[in-house]
């Protein structure tokens, strides 16, 4: 057994990483680790930084390890933002408790799983704890390129970089790790095109499937621009059904929490003002959760909608590429008929500008709606 056993499809950053630990002298104070989403980032930070902590290199037995890959080792901090963005105050925080000594491991690790989120106001803040470290203090920085990163952080931090592991790999991992049958396992891995994260979910949800299925057969449905808006009303719809899912259980138990810890009366019909303050802060954090997580369910749905006229551009080709979507090869053979090469690379085009505009929080019913009026089918 090993810290490294699920850092699948990733042999070269694994041989960096584990020289730094074996080897002071390949060692250094800041890490950025870069990959493409589902490649593993968190996984490999949580994996080096048990690896850092464990008197054996990252045996993944002893107690340093496990606590390090679970999240519960007193020196290993990981943060990750479920907001929009990590503000100055979280960043400041982060730069106090960099200054800490390790308490009881080696090392003080400090993992930013999202650190393509800070503001540049909060990378700013961090700067001096990254450039001047507490001695036996290192960052592990998670970010989707070096480009998402301010260049003062990124040139101060040595660069790994993940790639999108194989689909066999990613399925082997799911059916050892997580039980899950090999056949179910391959359409998972393949459908998420690798993102380990996603095909776990795939394999585990049957709702998830349903409604991955649902968003590509909207790919044939648009002949107007009439099909063309309620097809964008529909997946703006399935994302907010998902969002709505996913926060209301949760947002009511950290309310119900947090008056506990106050000591107030969960059902009373009003609380005192400091109270209430601290509610109006809680329900600030909860909708940029939940505005995050919309938009990352509507991503998702791009991406597998992307995957579609991918494989009807396969198809004109006649490459011998594997299809991403071979459960569904009747709605590729339909849209490979119905377009051509050209039309399906400007369908292409039209998923990825609406991908920016919500990245660049545009609202992303509009951006969906412009898109899928580039989307229509030719007469």
């Amino acid at each position: 057994m090993s810290v490294w056993e699920d850092v699948v499809g990733q042999e070269p950053a694994i041989e960096t990483l584990q020289r730094a630990v074996s080897n002071s002298a390949a060692m250094t104070h800041a890490w950025l680790f870069t990959g493409p989403p589902g490649s593993g980032r968190s996984v490999a930070a949580r994996a080096f930084a048990a690896a850092l902590q464990c008197p054996r290199g990252g045996c993944g037995e002893c107690r340093e390890c496990r606590t390090a890959l679970d999240g519960s080792h007193a020196d290993v901090d990981v943060i990750a933002t479920e907001g929009l963005s990590i503000s100055v105050r979280q960043a400041r925080d982060l730069a106090a408790l960099a200054a800490r000594r390790p308490s009881v491991g080696a090392w003080r690790v400090i993992i930013v799983e999202d650190a393509d989120r800070l503001t540049e106001q909060a990378a700013n803040a961090l700067l001096k704890a990254i450039e001047e470290p507490t001695e036996r203090t290192v960052w592990v920085l998670c970010a989707p390129s070096t480009e998402d990163v301010i260049i003062t952080i990124r040139s101060r931090s040595r660069h790994v970089q993940l790639r999108t592991p194989p689909v066999e790999a990613v399925a082997a991992l799911l059916t050892r790790r997580d039980g899950i049958d090999p056949a179910m396992a391959a359409y998972a891995a393949r459908a998420a095109q690798s993102h380990i994260g996603l095909a776990r979910r795939l394999a585990r949800d049957e709702g998830a499937r349903i409604r991955r299925h649902d968003t590509l057969k909207l790919a044939t449905k648009i002949t107007g621009v009439g099909q063309a808006v309620l097809a964008a009303t529909d997946l703006a719809a399935l994302a907010g059904e998902e969002t709505t899912a996913s926060s209301t259980e949760r947002d009511a138990a950290e309310r119900t929490r947090l008056l506990e810890l106050l000591g107030a009366d969960p059902s009373a019909r009003t609380q005192p003002p400091h109270i209430r303050s601290q509610l109006n802060a809680l329900e600030k954090e909860q909708k940029a959760r939940a505005t995050r997580f919309g938009r990352d369910v509507i991503d998702r749905a791009l991406v597998d909608l992307l995957s579609l006229y991918r494989d009807a551009l396969v198809r004109h080709a006649g490459a011998p590429v594997a299809l991403v979507n071979e459960d569904v090869s009747e709605l590729v053979d339909r849209l490979a008929r119905a377009m051509s090469p050209e039309q399906l690379l400007a369908a292409m085009d039209a998923i990825g500008t609406a991908r920016e505009r919500i990245d660049a929080n545009v609202p992303p019913l509009l951006a969906l709606e412009a898109m899928m009026i580039s989307l229509r089918l030719p007469r």
